[in-house]
């Protein structure tokens, strides 16, 4: 066997042995497993199987089984179409639960989801098992784990629908909701075409179905494009993608191809990591183009439900229930009536069983209930539904959970996304804080006239644009900053031949001539941005130069780690603070010359993190977000209505802070702290607390865990990583930080569902606005979550409004 078995390939042989379902636990338990063992004389195989969760299901959720489908058995009458040498057929016990398959793990005695090739290979196994193919023996064994790749939701009868809806006290009052969302979600998600596929480590392309497709095939992506129907990793050449099916931005990306050789390629792969080379299913591929003869071709790593989009489609499936007090004072009255009804029916029973019959006496007791409940209040509560539901589409607001329309009256706290939401969805550039013998000199406007300086051609080279019919796109900074400079970007294969090697592109300033060649350079390599590295950097090589330079770009404080001290001014942190307190975006830049004997061959079996040393602090850039004109007038109603504001960002803290004050979320008569939790270290066996005062030039305060600094006029604003610290050591905390929160910055998409579901577990009724698939979490987990994009991505949210501005939060109150 080839190491292509390594991970995925081999089924434990005792896998249905011991077949049993757990009856304790905890819900959702998540773990990572790794089981593994020899096979004898097979080398390579060895037999296990790697597993993304592990769930057990508690009796307590209808029964031992849980919420369980399916439980089957499936048996392959072939054991060596399967395992190769394995002598005893293959026995898969395995159940269905909301769409994902759970099988048992005999050595862990437990149910956990298959994963998919994005789990524990490193970016050069994938190149090594992969690039050639798999054959058609394993794609059978993967069909029967994975099942075809189809996010097929099956639209339920409307005899299932009106069961499921006469479990609700006020069935009618919900009945026209699951018949206008089942009903398109069957059309919208069940898509399938051809695809060429290249398998049998044979070379040679063949026509598959999307659905027949399995994790580990390879799939070539055709120059004009295509919708992908699977999650998969690009292995040569570049893409356009557009992503506003799940991301909300409209803007095509460039992907490009995954890291294959030197140190860098011996990282963990990971989808969300490597997202400059991760192709997601749903998304349209506007445009590939190779870099040699060979085609565009890209490695399947998960297909249907455990896809991202399929993810996507279960959270909408299978949402979080929401527990309304209206239904649980509803559930206890019918309740109470049904207690009374039953005891005067067995009381007039036993006392009037002479004079009157038991069919009058069962009527008589049914009575209490129809005058009680009025037969017309469920129709009554229907009708003001639709009534409503119609009101808002004519002003722009389409709703697809009609229940939580009442729950919109009731909202008393709105928390809103900053970039986009608050503030308009593009920037501006500002200038250039420049750094000139250690010292930050002049602001930049114009930088025409210093196209040889290393900072312009930094903002030229440093970025992920592409072209696309004839056109620059991509990041909308990425963007701003390149049209700045005036450079423009070339994308063609006559370039290779001027440097020598393969090139991802060129730029060259407004002054460019044929003369003078010495100006243009050559984009070799890029360092993606991610959020978890705050950073992106370029390789670059001027024409007819000898060395390589690196230039890079992020946020201040993180480029400044990777720099020269005696390069970085040391008014550094006051003049980035000057600028974010005035709600300007800041971002970092920085330049180095590589040592000429370090050719392009050497440079990349450099690992990222030692090429990015010692760079040369360059200055700072200054982008404009400006406020949305409906944003400050809108904010001013709600405060006047006692509905309290949060913001809740991804950007950064000073920045959020301003566009806060600037939009009238915080007062000016009001105080705002900045909290900052730190972990304990050597020297403090308890985690610390400190208090910043960002209005005035107080002294910082240190607090102990057992201190808390509580003035009734005080807001507080914090950042995700103070927020885990809390949730980590101080528990207890989060709550007060909860009620006196009003910032949130640089917080992930998980933790912006977190403290929506924390504010509710205060008894607030949370309503969230906000743009793109970052806000999803929390849209769904809201009360009343109003998206503002039309992408795909914004049916998680119970509201979606045409009208592109927060004027729509008091529209829908």
């Amino acid at each position: 066997s080839s190491k292509i078995d390594y991970r995925y390939d081999a089924i434990p042989e005792n896998l249905a042995q011991s077949f049993q379902l757990l009856h304790e636990g905890t819900d959702d338990e998540v773990s990572s497993l790794d089981t593994g063992g020899s096979t004898g004389d097979t080398r390579g195989l060895i037999q296990c199987v790697h597993f993304l969760k592990q769930i057990r299901f508690s009796s307590s959720s209808n029964g031992p089984y849980g919420n369980a489908t399916e439980i089957t058995s499936e048996t392959e009458s072939d054991p060596t179409k399967v395992l190769g040498s394995c002598t005893e057929p293959l026995d898969i016990k395995y159940f269905k639960f909301r769409c994902f398959r759970y099988f048992w793990n005999q050595h862990d005695e437990s149910f956990a989801v298959p994963r998919g090739l994005d789990r524990d290979f490193t970016c050069r196994q994938i190149y090594n098992y992969f690039s050639r193919g798999i054959n058609n023996q394993q794609v059978k064994r993967r069909l029967l784990i994975y099942k075809r790749n189809l996010i097929d939701v099956k639209v339920k009868s409307y005899f299932h629908l009106l069961f499921e809806e006469a479990l609700n006290p006020f069935y009618v009052f919900q009945f026209p909701s699951p018949l206008r969302w089942y009903k398109p979600a069957g059309n919208m998600v069940a898509t399938s075409s051809d695809l060429k596929v290249i398998r049998n480590q044979s070379g040679d392309p063949e026509n598959v179905s999307s659905t027949e497709i399995v994790p580990g095939d390879m799939i070539i992506i055709p120059a004009d494009g295509m919708r992908m129907e699977c999650d998969a990793v690009l292995v040569s050449g570049s893409c356009v993608v557009n992503e506003s099916s799940l991301t909300g931005e409209s803007n095509p990306m460039l992907k490009t191809s995954l890291i294959s050789d030197g140190a860098d390629a011996d990282s963990i792969y990971r989808a969300n990591l490597h997202k400059q080379h991760s192709l997601f299913a749903g998304t349209n591929i506007l445009q590939a183009r190779s870099y040699s003869n060979s085609p565009v071709t890209a490695i399947v790593t998960r297909t249907g439900f455990y896809s991202l989009k399929g993810n996507l489609v279960r959270s909408i499936l299978y949402p979080k229930p929401m527990n309304m007090k209206l239904h649980r004072d509803a559930i206890r009255f019918v309740a109470c009536l049904a207690a009374l009804g039953e005891l005067n029916h067995t009381y007039t029973s036993c006392a009037l069983n002479q004079q009157v019959s038991s069919g009058a006496v069962t009527k008589r007791a049914l009575d209490v209930i129809t005058i009680a409940v009025p037969p017309a209040l469920p129709a009554a509560v229907s009708i003001g539904t639709v009534y409503a539901a119609n009101r808002l589409r004519l002003k722009g607001i389409f709703c697809i959970n009609p229940s939580r329309i009442n729950l919109s009256g009731k909202v008393n706290l709105v928390c809103f996304d900053k970039t986009g939401t608050l503030t308009e969805d593009y920037l501006e550039f500002w200038g250039v804080n420049a750094v000139k013998d250690g010292r930050f000199g002049e602001i930049l406007v114009d930088l025409k006239s210093s196209f040889s300086e290393k900072i312009a051609v930094t903002m030229a080279s440093c970025h992920s644009l592409t072209v696309l019919k004839g056109e620059v796109c991509g990041d909308p900074l990425d963007t701003k900053m390149f049209q700045a400079t005036e450079w423009t970007l070339h994308e063609s294969l006559d370039d290779h031949q001027k440097y020598d090697t393969i090139i991802q592109a060129t730029v060259k300033p407004p002054i460019y001539t044929s003369t003078s060649d010495q100006c243009e350079y050559g984009i070799l390599k890029r360092y993606a941005f991610s959020s978890e590295l705050k950073r992106m950097s370029v390789l670059i090589r001027k024409l007819g130069a000898n060395n390589l330079e690196l230039v890079m770009k992020g946020a201040p404080e993180t480029v400044r780690q990777y720099c020269k001290s005696d390069t970085v001014p040391r008014e550094f942190l006051q003049v980035l603070e000057s600028f974010t307190e005035q709600g300007y975006r800041v971002i970092g830049l920085a330049h180095k010359s590589i040592d000429p004997k370090i050719s392009w061959r050497s440079a990349q079996k450099i690992s990222r993190q030692e090429l990015e040393e010692n760079m040369t602090f360059l200055g700072l850039l200054v982008m404009q977000n400006k406020l949305k004109p409906e944003t400050s007038g809108t904010i001013e109603e709600l405060t006047q209505a006692n509905i309290r504001t949060v913001m809740i960002t991804g950007d950064n803290l000073k920045t959020a802070v301003n566009v806060a004050r600037e939009c009238g979320m915080i007062l000016p008569n009001e105080n705002l702290v900045h909290l900052i939790a730190n972990e304990p270290t050597v020297t403090e066996a308890e985690p610390t607390i400190t208090w910043k005062p960002l209005k005035n030039n107080q002294n910082t305060t240190i607090l102990s865990q057992s201190q808390y600094y509580r003035p009734s006029s005080t807001r507080i604003a914090c950042t995700g990583d103070t927020i885990s610290v809390i949730q980590k050591y101080m528990p207890n905390m989060f709550e007060r930080l909860l009620i006196k929160g009003t910032v949130f910055a640089r917080t992930s998409p998980k933790q912006k569902a977190e403290l929506v579901e924390g504010l509710q577990s205060l008894q607030y009724y949370v309503g969230m606005c906000g743009d793109g698939a970052n806000d999803c979490g929390a849209l769904n987990a809201a009360h009343a979550g109003i998206s503002l994009s039309e992408a795909e991505a914004s049916v998680a949210s119970p509201f979606t409004s045409k009208i592109p501005n927060i004027s729509c939060v008091s529209t829908l109150i």
